[in-house]
């Protein structure tokens, strides 16, 4: 039977659970990725396909048509085909906001997991777009005793995203927020960084999030310099996102000073060495995490069945 999960599965899930789920994923053969773009004008058809054995396989397609905008409709719209590991047969349709959103904030959450401090007090959202809805959803869960501070540089944005949230304040100078947080998660579609690293303080947690393209950048040089850095995936980061790629290639920091990816969690270096690290993480995604996020989605909505 092959099964149409849409939007109504989102309540049945949980952020611990998909997070040991990535993890478990990573314990199995390392993936097979392979993306394809066209385009037609500003038209993109984008399929990002992955295989892992022992999980199975996904295609991720998606639609990006920046027209639509003007016409009230989404402009990024796709669907995520799950198949079996066995024997390759279709086993569910998933909805692609569904699997992007539990994939993204639970990629970012599981190394948070690994290099946060546990007793982290304040985390800082930086970004006031749908992945920051999904990181307080997320952070929250594993985070309990956390408060929440979120920065925009449209501050209307951060404040419509903070009026419901007794724990959420708005943040309205950055390098401040920076200084007093101590986890700070970065969703924004920033080509210049954001992120300063004069700003950091020994004990801190970095999540990247916004940057996945040769040009785009949320933290500059001196953060890079003064973190132990880590990222998802090695192959889908270091030589394809500005993030990485920019300053390794000015000789900032070299190749080796990636000290981990999720193939690395069960081996001492992916974590804290002690608690004045700043740790940095680079959530580079790819189609191995979609997989990996939608058989969780799959096996517990065949739960509730």
């Amino acid at each position: 039977m092959i099964e149409i999960i849409g939007q109504d599965a989102d309540g049945l899930l949980d952020w611990t659970d998909l997070t040991q789920a990535i993890e478990d994923g990573h314990k199995h053969a390392k993936a097979q990725i392979k993306d394809t773009f066209m385009y037609r004008g500003k038209d993109t058809l984008l399929s990002r396909a992955a295989w892992v054995d022992g999980v199975g396989m996904a295609v991720k397609s998606a639609t990006v048509f920046p027209g639509n905008a003007a016409l009230e409709l989404p402009t990024v719209n796709g669907a995520v085909s799950l198949f079996a590991d066995f024997d390759g047969a279709l086993e569910a349709v998933l909805d692609f906001h569904l699997v992007t959103k539990w994939k993204t904030a639970g990629d970012s959450l599981l190394a948070a997991t690994k290099l946060a401090r546990m007793d982290s007090e304040v985390i800082l959202i930086i970004g006031a777009g749908t992945v920051a809805r999904s990181l307080r959803e997320a952070y929250g869960a594993v985070f309990p005793q956390a408060r929440f501070e979120i920065w925009n540089r449209a501050i209307a944005r951060a404040e419509e995203l903070a009026e419901d949230d007794p724990r959420m304040e708005v943040a309205s100078n950055l390098e401040a927020a920076v200084r007093k947080a101590d986890i700070i998660t970065s969703a924004t579609s920033s080509s210049k960084p954001v992120l300063k690293g004069k700003w950091l303080r020994p004990g801190q947690h970095i999540d990247l999030i916004g940057a996945f393209r040769p040009d785009m950048r949320e933290a500059d040089d001196e953060a890079l310099k003064r973190a132990r850095i880590f990222v998802d995936n090695r192959e889908t980061t270091i030589d394809h996102i500005g993030e990485l790629k920019a300053p390794i290639e000015a000789g900032v920091i070299t190749r080796d000073d990636i000290l981990g990816d999720f193939y690395d969690l069960e081996k001492p270096v992916f974590g804290r060495q002690s608690d004045d690290d700043i740790t940095l993480f680079k959530n580079g995604g790819g189609a191995h995490l979609d997989l990996m996020t939608a058989r969780y989605i799959l096996d517990v909505w065949r739960e509730h069945q």
